[in-house]
């Protein structure tokens, strides 16, 4: 019944707790660093906040049930997430390929620590990911990739890897799991930065991680454990209330992007814009194969930096912010943070304004 649901429901239904009477019907923060042990030899299953906590149990359960996974696991960030995810699985003498289009934070650490460790490291566009990974031990891919937006068919790229023997990673941050289920289209493993869409009120930095594959979730728990990456008890309780609310955002937010992307396509002082759900988009046909929505960013170009600012300036609703996913719609021209992209190129990540108002703005800030 569950796979019959809509978006809402899926998201309260998460983060429901078990219906005790006389308890609360809304999760409860454990905010514990130490817990009570037995006199037995056997520790409890809550001994030390490093190693677990009841507020994360809740909130993985919920991350599980949402990407369709046997288990999932937080950590105190998406790069906390993925990076505890590469040292697991890159080891010395492998290869591993990542995106040359996607958040260049990951291949940051992939170039600076994982290659100095004898890890070999193939960056790869998004488009080219199937041909790049053809002699990968593992492949984390980004679909659709952050900033650009380009897919990735991630069915024909995990039946690759399988073939292989190769493990694929994939990072649903853009689409998150109410926009995509990467585990149903063959891949591996899921990680993921909750500090966008699914916390979705621009105050926290959360991360997890999820599969069915036991083993490798056994693994990334205790490189979590002993590198102590974890998520704070009332951070994951601030996530997991906010997962209730998670799929009426990210609805409006996608209903706002597909609006303003029709609106942008036709402007004149607009250069280009990509969104995987513009029928003309190059994206478009593989990301209706495999999103069940196309998410809440647009890449634009306009025609210099001077041109981003004073979009925000002339606004009343938008703000210039890095990060996305946020209940406001912000703009981040990437070329300051060093993505290889003109000066004029612009993410702009939709809130949950009213759309009529959104679009009645930006029209007359672009002049």
């Amino acid at each position: 019944m569950d796979g019959q649901y809509g978006d809402s429901t899926r998201s309260v239904k998460a983060i429901a707790s078990e219906a005790v009477p006389g308890q609360p019907v809304g999760p409860s923060p454990v905010p514990a660093a130490a817990f009570h042990l037995s006199s037995q030899q056997d520790d409890p299953l809550d001994a030390y906040g490093r190693s677990s906590n009841p507020t994360w149990r809740q909130l993985e359960s919920a991350l599980a049930q949402l990407e369709g996974a046997a288990s999932a696991l937080a950590f105190g960030s998406g790069m906390a997430a993925i990076s505890s995810v590469l040292r697991v699985l890159a080891k010395p003498d492998s290869t591993l390929v990542v995106p040359a289009d996607g958040y260049y934070q990951v291949r940051r650490y992939a170039s600076e620590y994982l290659a100095a460790h004898g890890v070999t490291v193939i960056p790869a566009a998004t488009r080219d990911m199937g041909a790049a990974s053809a002699e990968a031990d593992v492949v984390l891919a980004e679909s659709p990739a952050n900033p650009g937006l380009d897919v990735v068919d991630l069915h024909q790229l995990a039946m690759q890897c399988r073939r292989r023997g190769a493990i694929l990673v994939v990072d649903n941050t853009t689409a998150t799991p109410l926009g995509q289920q990467p585990l149903s289209l063959g891949a591996d493993v899921v990680v993921a930065s909750a500090t966008k869409a699914l916390s979705g009120h621009s105050d926290l930095l959360a991360g997890y991680v999820a599969s069915s594959h036991a083993e490798l979730i056994t693994a990334v728990a205790r490189e979590r454990l002993l590198s102590g990456a974890i998520l704070g008890a009332f951070e994951a309780w601030l996530l997991l209330r906010s997962l209730g609310t998670a799929g009426l955002r990210f609805e409006r937010q996608c209903h706002n992007a597909a609006a303003l992307a029709v609106t942008l396509n036709a402007h004149p002082a607009v250069r280009a814009v990509r969104y995987p759900g513009l029928p003309d988009d190059p994206s478009h046909r593989i990301a209706c194969a495999q999103m069940k929505r196309f998410g809440g960013l647009i890449a634009v170009e306009l025609a210099d930096a001077d041109a981003v600012h004073a979009l925000v300036e002339r606004s009343g609703l938008l703000i210039a912010s890095t990060s996305f996913g946020g209940i406001h719609t912000s703009v981040d021209r990437r070329a300051r943070w060093g993505d290889e992209v003109s000066d004029g190129f612009a993410r702009i990540s939709l809130g949950i304004e009213d759309t009529d108002d959104l679009i009645a703005d930006i029209e007359q800030a672009l002049g």
